[in-house]
């Protein structure tokens, strides 16, 4: 993954991390070819840090040749009916070079890490029909379940 051939650093990032944070903001805004939505209206020094500071909230970084490679943003979603959590994965990339060489493995596999240490039942993800590279890692990972996602307007009716 790296000119020497060493997996790439994987690390969680701290309120500390702004040069990481935007990285990995830069690489979703790729990824996703979305930089309206990572680009245009990044959040402030107060927000970011708040955010990094949370405990139930973790983004990771792989890192190689000092870049960001690759990334994963999760939720720890606090169950009702039991004491126990889930972990969302709200996104994941890796660079375009990157890809098929174990970097989003590496990432869940950290984050699996994580969310044993804390007690969490499970991680899950959504996956866009059309995105047969996304389909083909988690169905390689995890069990398949098919449901509809709904958008809710919180604009008037």
């Amino acid at each position: 993954m790296t000119h020497s051939g060493d997996p790439p650093r994987i690390v969680r990032l701290t309120p500390a991390d702004a040069q990481s944070f935007d990285a990995m903001l830069d690489l979703f805004a790729a990824a996703f070819e979305d930089t309206e939505n990572y680009s245009t209206a990044r959040p402030g020094s107060d927000y970011r840090k708040a955010l990094l500071a949370r405990d139930d909230f973790v983004a990771l970084v792989a890192i190689a040749d000092a870049r960001v490679i690759g990334a994963l943003v999760t939720y720890e979603l606090r169950k009702f009916e039991q004491e126990r959590s889930e972990f969302y994965i709200y996104d994941l990339a890796v660079s375009q070079e990157q890809r098929r060489k174990g970097v989003a493995t590496a990432l869940i596999a950290e984050l699996g890490t994580i969310a044993k240490a804390r007690g969490s039942a499970s991680i899950y993800v959504q996956a866009d029909l059309g995105d047969a590279p996304a389909v083909a890692l988690y169905s390689k990972l995890g069990t398949r379940e098919d449901v509809l996602h709904f958008d809710l307007s919180l604009d008037d009716p």
